[in-house]
């Protein structure tokens, strides 16, 4: 198990989970990051919070998410990791 801090906020009328994780996150295969994505929506759910889980992670100077496709605008806005960074509010053990 580890630990997670990440982002609880509400966005365009929405909940979001937004989870930082290391740039190795990207390589994973597809399977994989579905089920930490599983793994840490069925967390949120056990602690009573209400969200989507997104996870985030740059490589380089570029920005990856995976997220619903309605919420791309915001996650491709300039400066979103620096935001999720900065609005850090919670911590969960997945």
């Amino acid at each position: 198990m580890a630990k997670y801090k990440f982002a609880h906020i509400r966005e365009q009328g929405q909940d979001m989970i937004i989870v930082p994780v290391d740039s190795t996150f990207g390589s994973k295969s597809d399977q994989t990051q579905q089920d930490f994505i599983d793994a840490f929506q069925a967390e949120v759910s056990r602690a009573g919070l209400a969200g989507t889980v997104v996870p985030i992670w740059k490589s380089g100077r570029q920005v990856y998410f995976i997220a619903p496709r309605p919420w791309h605008p915001f996650f491709k806005s300039p400066g979103i990791y620096e935001l999720v960074l900065a609005n850090i509010n919670k911590e969960l053990t997945v």
